[in-house]
């Protein structure tokens, strides 16, 4: 019998509620969840990834059959390396559809034996993202119940700083 193993890929710059909703559904479902923060040099991420990691794992640390890492290599890759025969994303609206049902296509030619999972967003945190959060807190707007509350001090205090790694 294989082991069931998912991953849960992501820039998490940083994590959002709907982020830690879809990672906490999926836990769930699998004996292990592996989130998989991206360092993806193509993209201009706001935090660094040691900063992503940290706040990952303030977050999710703490559950046994959650297992947090980072990675810079193709997705499928990293899927054969862990066991993990499922890539697990979440989908908040038509347009998040379309580029991951594009991605899924890719990965299945890349590598047949993964399978990737959609999970539908939780309707309160559909017109969430990192970007909208990024924006609210350079603004100074509230940012309480769009990002985990154990993280949310720290984002504050990152934009009142200017210091994000």
């Amino acid at each position: 019998m294989m082991e069931k193993i998912a991953i849960c890929p992501g820039s998490y710059d940083p994590i959002t509620e709907g982020h830690k909703d879809i990672i906490l559904r999926c836990s769930k479902i699998f004996r292990k969840t592996i989130v998989a923060v991206s360092n993806n040099r193509r993209k201009k991420p706001l935090y660094s990834l040691e900063k992503r990691m940290f706040y990952v794992k303030k977050v999710l640390g703490d559950i046994d059959h959650i297992q947090i890492i980072s990675f810079e290599k193709l997705l499928v890759d990293l899927a054969r390396e862990a066991k993990a025969r499922v890539i697990v994303k979440g989908l908040r609206a038509i347009s998040d559809f379309e580029y991951e049902f594009q991605m899924a296509q890719i990965n299945k030619k890349l590598n047949p034996r993964v399978e990737t999972m959609f999970l539908m967003t939780n309707p309160k945190y559909a017109y969430l993202s990192s970007s909208v959060i990024k924006e609210i807190a350079a603004l100074g707007g509230c940012i309480e119940g769009l990002i985990p509350a154990e993280i949310e001090n720290d984002i504050i205090e990152s934009f009142k700083n200017n210091k994000f790694d």
